[in-house]
């Protein structure tokens, strides 16, 4: 059993492609940094993690390590990744089932970590469908949350109102937005704009308690007009793999240009605390790892090239959760604030105590 006040957290070290070394040396940034809040257990083949451990001149107390004999490829797919019960991510997800652990980070194969993920774990009361959340910078330097991105490749009006309520959560507890906005993606701001599914969403989000402002544009989401934005896993997917081009463009043009002339290259070294601070505003690393939400444990999903940077953040972002109950607060909120009569109040009821408030079908919080 985890104790109540040190979160304990399972860091899945097998199936990265930027090797283990770096996964444990991210594991060891974060726990050397949290101190003794915190205990990280390194799960995957010991003699492995043993012998990259055995490297460092000190290692900090509050770490562990939990044999798992088998990688789940990345090649394979989902289904096939549930199957190798022996995984480092089979394994680690059981820590978390038996309350053993509160959280499990993993850089390996997706799909198996959202399918292993649902079938270990399973819901929270009130989620039909878990959603993958990742966060967007914007123009005045307060992120915008984007959920779903890839777990749900078609969804009911129903999932879209649950991720806007799990989204709001989510802000509120990792970046302190006490009344976060929300916005339903579309292709435009008016109400007669959209496909079927945006339409019926449009109303249940209307008729809930959370601070719908309503349709939103591609191009709100990094002007930083809501906090929240909501979508399906398929049309999130190609968001989130658009905006992971936009770094590495941006850096080959900057390059081009610096080389054209010695004015250029004058003009970039003067412009260099500048570039350093725009590349790490679209560096994945920044926010370590991506949320499962949805599901009866804290799980995030890092990139399969993760850095010790990275997931030394995805080791802080799944503390942070754990220490402010993000579980606990979804649940609550889908069960007692959710759509429609509330603990015998009406829905146009004010309640900006909480992520929640009222609006009708004409007015905005």
């Amino acid at each position: 059993m985890t104790s109540a006040n040190v979160h304990t957290i399972v860091l899945d070290v097998m199936g990265a492609d930027s090797g283990k070394a770096e996964i444990i040396q991210g594991g060891l940034d974060a726990a050397g940094q949290i101190g003794k809040g915190i205990r990280v257990i390194f799960v995957g083949r010991q003699d492995d993690i043993d012998k990259i451990l055995q490297l460092e001149e000190s290692l900090p107390a509050n770490v562990e390590v939990r044999h798992a004999e088998d990688e789940v490829p990345m090649t394979i797919s989902a289904t096939e990744g549930v199957r190798m019960r022996k995984s480092s991510i089979s394994v680690g997800l059981k820590m978390v089932k038996e309350k053993e652990a509160v959280a499990f980070i993993s850089p390996g194969n997706t799909g198996a970590v959202m399918a292993t993920s649902l079938i270990t774990l399973g819901r929270i009361e009130g989620v039909s469908r878990p959603a993958i959340t990742t966060v967007f910078p914007t123009s005045n330097e307060n992120p915008t949350v984007v959920l779903d991105v890839g777990a749900n490749v078609d969804c009911k009006p129903i999932h879209l109102a649950q991720f806007a309520v799990m989204g709001s959560v989510f802000a509120s507890v990792v970046y302190k937005n006490e009344y976060p906005r929300v916005g339903l993606l579309s292709i435009g701001e008016e109400r007669s704009k959209g496909n079927e599914l945006v339409f019926s969403a449009l109303k249940q989000l209307q008729d809930s308690k959370i601070n719908f402002i309503g349709n939103i544009e591609g191009r709100d989401i990094l002007s930083g007009v809501v906090d929240v934005v909501v979508t399906d896993g398929f049309t999130g997917n190609i968001l989130l793999k658009f905006a992971e081009s936009i770094k590495p463009m941006l850096v080959k043009k900057m390059q081009r240009q610096i080389q054209t002339n010695i004015f250029s290259r004058m003009g970039a070294v003067l412009l260099l605390p500048f570039l350093k601070r725009m590349r790490s505003t679209f560096d994945y690393s920044e926010s370590g790892g991506a949320p499962l939400l949805g599901v009866n444990g804290i799980v995030l999903i890092c990139h399969g090239s993760s850095s010790a940077k990275a997931i030394t953040n995805a080791v802080k972002a799944a503390y942070r959760m754990a220490d402010k109950k993000i579980k606990q607060r979804i649940h609550d909120e889908l069960i007692t604030n959710h759509f429609g009569q509330v603990n015998g109040k009406n829905k146009s009821q004010d309640n900006r105590n909480g992520i929640v408030c009222s609006t009708t079908a004409n007015d905005q919080c």
